[in-house]
This record gives structure tokens, sequence and C-alpha cells, in this order.
């Protein structure tokens, strides 16, 4: 608030990003299951508010709502495909689905404008100055990931967790692994819808590039720079990403080589993210102290 309107807005775009990492963290972190197409939820949900709003005309209290049971429906569709497959498999299934619908987004010209994307398009609430966006995002990143911890710490999130490490005893158990899976991609792809309406809201505009690899990409590359199974691992992985996209940007033009070699370094020195590397160090201080 005191550095400008230009700082909250990009705390406004941490937010929404932290939303959508931790939607990919739900797959990856707690049911070992690498996704390299979680942008297609992100993307489908802002289009089906914006192509809502603009050639339905409907308000925002009913094309929000209209667009999230879309995207979620797809996210089930899209499960059943996906999770015939694990590891490298399950990542390129993924992969190919969202690029169908980034293709479809870019050529289908009639519905969404092609690359010219679809503009023209408001904030609920009348919410246009950044602060008050700022205080709407603020409180749904804080309640999507209240509801994504309750996800993980329950009894569910624990057979998730198991079917993560070890998927062939659980099924001895009792425990229906492809169900569990299943439960989740469609909770992931649920608050990946959310993230793309916060995101549709926020620029006004919704352009191909949502549902492009590179979105799908940094995602990921959030959930592991920061931690991957871990709760506030995605927060800390958009605030990185977030800030070396938007900030230092403006500084350094070949900005993505710097992100990459935050990445490496995070990597050597943090292998398992940065969250829990800083841990292991404070643990690690303590202890000597």
């Amino acid at each position: 608030m005191v550095g400008g309107e230009y700082y909250v807005n990009l705390g406004s775009q941490i937010f929404i990003f932290a939303v959508f990492a931790a939607s990919i963290n739900l797959l990856l972190g707690y049911g070992g299951l690498p996704t390299l197409g979680h942008a297609a939820y992100l993307g489908v949900a802002a289009y089906l508010a914006a192509l809502c709003a603009l050639k339905l005309g409907w308000g925002h209290l009913a094309a929000a709502p209209a667009a999230l049971v879309g995207t979620t429906l797809m996210a089930a569709a899209f499960g059943l495909i996906a999770l015939r497959a694990t590891g490298l498999g399950f990542l390129m299934l993924t992969l190919a689905l969202s690029q169908v619908l980034w293709g479809t987004a870019l050529r289908w010209v009639a519905m969404t404008d092609g690359d010219n994307g679809l503009r023209g398009l408001t904030r609920p609430f009348g919410m246009d100055d950044a602060k008050s966006f700022y205080y709407f995002t603020l409180a749904v990143t804080v309640f999507s990931l209240w509801m994504m911890a309750r996800f993980v710490t329950s009894s569910f999130g624990a057979a998730l967790a198991g079917t993560r490490d070890q998927a062939r005893r659980m099924s001895a158990l009792g425990h229906n692994v492809w169900m569990v899976r299943w439960i989740t991609f469609i909770y992931a792809g649920f608050w990946g819808g959310v993230s793309g309406l916060l995101f549709v809201y926020y620029h006004k505009y919704i352009h191909p590039v949502s549902l492009s690899l590179a979105n799908s990409a940094e995602g990921l590359l959030a959930v592991i720079a920061g931690g991957s199974g871990t709760l506030a691992g995605p927060l800390v992985g958009a605030a990185i990403v977030m800030l070396l996209k938007n900030y230092v940007s403006a500084y350094v033009e070949r900005w993505n080589m710097l992100l990459g070699f935050v990445f490496v370094v995070i990597v050597v020195f943090m292998p398992d993210g940065v969250v829990p590397g800083v841990k292991r160090l404070w643990r690690r201080y303590i202890s000597r102290a």
C-alpha cells in the first residue's frame, strides 16, 4: 500500500498465482501426479465467465458459478482420460488435453476472437480500483488455501498420500486408488477454475496464452521451487515466480534465464524446495544454539 498501486496489483497477481499453484500441488505434492496441463482449468474458467458475460449478457453472480461448474465437469472428464496412466504418461496426457484447448481457443475465432482475445470485461461488485480488488483477492485466496489445507489434512488426504507413496499397498488394504486420484483431480480442477476467475477479473481480458504450456510450466515451477507437498510452498513459489516475471523483468531483459538460474540454485541447495529447506536450516540453527 505504501509503495503505490503497482505493488498492490503485484500482490493481487501473487495471490491469484498462489491459488493456481496450490491446486497443482494437490496433484503433484500430495498425489504424486505431475501435470503440465493445469492451465486448462484456469483458461477454461476464464473463457466461460467471459463468454457468459459478453455473449449471453449474464451478470457475475450467474457467470461465475456457471464457469466453475463447467470447469469442474471438464476436470471430471479429463480425469477419466488422464488417470489411465501415471508418471510420465499422466504428464503427457494432461499436456495433450491442455494443448487441444489452447489450439481451440486460438483457432475458434468466431467464439474466442482468436489471438485478439476477449475484451470489454468488468470486475464484480464494482471493484475497479486496485485496493478493493486486492482485498477481494486476498479473501478468496485465504479461503481457497484453507479449503485445500482441510482437504489434504483430512482422512481422505491421508489416503491420497498413501496412494502417492504405496499405491499397491493401499489397494491391498481396500482403498480404491483410482477413485481417490480422480476425486483429487476434480478438486484440483475446481480450484484451478477459481484462479481462472480471479485471473480474468484482474485483467478484464482473456487470451489463448492463458491455456498455454508456458502457463502450466510456471505453475509447476512455483510448486517445485516453494516445496511440493507443503501448504506454504505454493505461496512462496508463486511469489518467487511472479516477482521475477513482473518486477525483475523491468530491469533484466532475459528474466527467463534468471528464473532458470534461481530454480537451479534452489534445486542444488534446497532440493525439496524453499519452505522445507528453510525449516531444515532453522532446525539446524536451533539445535546448535
